[in-house]
């Protein structure tokens, strides 16, 4: 079988460096070694994210949905609200995981690719001065739309909220700042612009937040933000056994990341990637979800195609050609909308290439 060209938003293409990582000789994870590659590998998490030493970062074993969980069940009170900003499916997820830990919710709902609205955010924080903490995604990879985070972060800041921010889609594919964002809790995983593996999650909190929690807090055993933040404080250790093979591997593309140029030069690879696509995509005639370009995500496009296309039989088409896509989520699949990718090792005459097959699938 030959390995498909996979232009979806993860898991992704990794690096060869990143896929020999996980040959690495097996280790104890209660070990000297390990515990030098958990702190190198932290370390590096909070230059990913522009932190200084007022933040700390941990490691989870699972998706980037593991993530979202640890710090949405562990930093509650009874009876504390969460203010939470959707448009799309993965503020769903936030929303989920929210109704299903019962946590009092202020529901900022907005239609999905619809940009949020300031305005009615400062609205519901004037209206519920007892909310705790500010949610909301970064990167809503189901419309490909990059929400407004930075002036968020500044209603946070005036109203003294804590700020958590799902940034799985956009963590070294789009320049964040923590600190200069006023993010309390940044989460994202390897699998999708970092270009490693899902199953290698990780969490970027302030630490003034995190000596606040207790283990009692957390509603959750093993995705429980206190002992994970205590255990990595105490011996650079998680509390449970982790997937060591993929922190090998998370280690390297933290690495690559950082590298020449930094995150920096691998968002600008994206942005001239993403730009290569949507001018190819138009020269076709195609439609996209989004109409002002300067809110679309580095790394996602979403298009419709021509009408009287079938998306089944189109993404079959490209998938015998040895390229995925994913098609749209919700109301947008029965549309005929799909999504193009360009995280992980996606260069530019791969774009070019991928837009000479779509021509020729679409004909």
């Amino acid at each position: 079988m030959t390995a498909p060209k996979l232009f979806s938003p993860g898991p992704i293409m990794v690096k060869e460096n990143v896929r020999t990582a996980l040959t690495h000789y097996d280790i104890c994870h209660r070990s000297p070694e390990f515990e030098e590659l958990f702190a190198r590998a932290t370390d590096k998490i909070n230059k990913l994210f522009k932190a200084d030493d007022s933040y700390r970062s941990v490691i989870i074993s699972g998706s980037g949905t593991s993530s979202n969980e640890t710090v949405l069940s562990s930093i509650f009170n009874e009876g504390e609200k969460v203010l939470l900003i959707r448009n799309g499916e993965f503020g769903q997820r936030l929303l989920e995981i929210i109704q299903k830990y019962e946590i009092p919710l202020v529901d900022c709902e907005f239609e999905w690719a619809e940009y949020p609205s300031i305005d009615r955010v400062e609205e519901l924080l004037k209206a519920n001065p007892d909310v705790k903490v500010i949610a909301m995604v970064y990167h809503e990879t189901s419309t490909g739309m990059i929400n407004p985070v930075k002036a968020v972060g500044e209603l946070a800041k005036k109203y003294d909220k804590w700020f958590y921010v799902d940034c799985v889609s956009a963590a070294a594919g789009e320049l964040i700042d923590v600190k200069d964002m006023n993010i309390t809790f940044a989460t994202s995983v390897g699998g999708k612009c970092l270009g490693a593996y899902p199953g290698s999650a990780y969490i970027c909190g302030s630490k003034e937040a995190l000596e606040t929690l207790t283990s009692e807090m957390g509603k959750n055993v093993y995705l429980n933000l206190a002992k994970h933040y205590l255990k990595a404080e105490e011996c650079n250790q998680t509390p449970n056994t982790p997937n060591v093979n993929l922190f090998w591997a998370l280690d390297v593309a933290l690495d690559n990341a950082l590298a020449d140029g930094g995150v920096e030069a691998r968002v600008a690879r994206y942005k001239e990637c993403s730009g290569i696509l949507r001018e190819g995509l138009k020269k076709m005639g195609l439609k996209f979800l989004l109409e002002d370009e300067e809110k679309m995500s580095t790394t996602v496009t979403s298009v419709f195609l021509p009408e009287g296309k079938d998306l089944v039989q189109f993404i079959n088409d490209m998938d015998a050609e040895g390229y995925t896509i994913y098609a749209g989520k919700g109301k947008y699949e029965a549309m005929g909308m799909f999504q193009v990718a360009n995280m992980g090792e996606i260069y530019p005459d791969d774009c070019r290439e991928f837009l000479k097959v779509i021509e020729r699938v679409l004909a």
